[in-house]
């Protein structure tokens, strides 16, 4: 029997990532992003099936939505960050953030409700952040936004329970996409990143892995939860210390604090 699931925000970078890895699952993959060129190149290379999608419009997912007649799983990856300081956050640029990284989860997830609950056991995953957890200078829209979308898939999966359909998040640390100046091909490893325990950035793989987990049978009583994977970078607080304090570039050698 046919799988389907559709990824927003998959014409590169972790959504791509995250359509090549449930391609390999055995999914039909709708592959989704607001530049149609990016969606259907991606929709080529994994023989999927392409929507172009403005998750921040519901006009444009209710569209979409109308296209899918069945789902089982829907991932929201779609997302933006902008960097400015909080005393420089246009009005425009908040609500846009917000637009997308939060009203994009909502709106997906109340217009492919019906296709989700008619498969009897739907799955919805949303990419949150480890900037969700703890603040940091530079992020404060993206962080805020992050952060209610954490809750908002609390929230969604008490409510969508009872329609068996679990929601879980996924809160990805650093990633090597195109989005972080360089994005990695198949089988080059990520750049390493002394200050992450594990040692190096995170590649879109490592976050499809867990995302494929969360849409497993193996994951059939998970639910609600946000499933931080930063390489263990936010529990590393004593050598963030120590190069902050004394600027300590060997605060971690070989994946160890020293």
């Amino acid at each position: 029997m046919a799988k389907y699931a559709l990824v927003t925000g998959s014409g590169r970078g972790i959504g791509f990532g995250i359509a090549k890895r449930l391609t390999e699952d055995g999914y039909h993959v709708y592959t989704t992003d607001y530049d149609q060129r990016l969606a259907t190149a991606a929709a080529d290379k994994l023989g999927g099936t392409p929507l172009q999608l403005n998750v921040s419009d519901p006009e444009s997912v209710r569209e979409a939505a109308s296209q899918v007649p069945e789902l089982g799983l829907l991932v929201n990856s779609a997302g933006i960050y902008p960097f400015s300081a909080l005393l420089e956050i246009p009005l425009e640029q908040f609500q846009r953030v917000f637009g997308v990284n939060v009203g994009g989860n909502l709106w997906c997830m109340q217009a492919f409700h019906p296709q989700l609950k008619a498969d009897g056991r739907g799955a919805i995953v949303n990419i949150t952040s480890m900037s969700a957890l703890v603040p940091a200078v530079g992020v404060g829209s993206y962080a805020a936004s992050k952060a209610a979308a954490a809750m908002l898939t609390a929230q969604a999966a008490i409510e969508f329970a009872p329609d068996g359909i679990r929601v879980n998040a996924v809160a990805p640390g650093s990633v090597q996409t195109e989005g972080t100046n360089r994005a990695i091909n198949d089988g080059d490893e990520p750049d390493k990143a002394p200050l992450i325990p594990l040692g190096r950035l995170a590649s879109p793989e490592d976050i499809a892995s867990v995302v494929s987990f969360l849409a497993s049978k193996d994951a059939r009583y998970v639910t609600g939860q946000n499933i931080v994977v930063d390489g263990g970078y936010l529990n590393n607080t004593f050598a963030l210390y120590r190069q902050a304090a004394h600027g300590d570039p060997n605060a971690i050698v070989g994946g160890r604090a020293q």
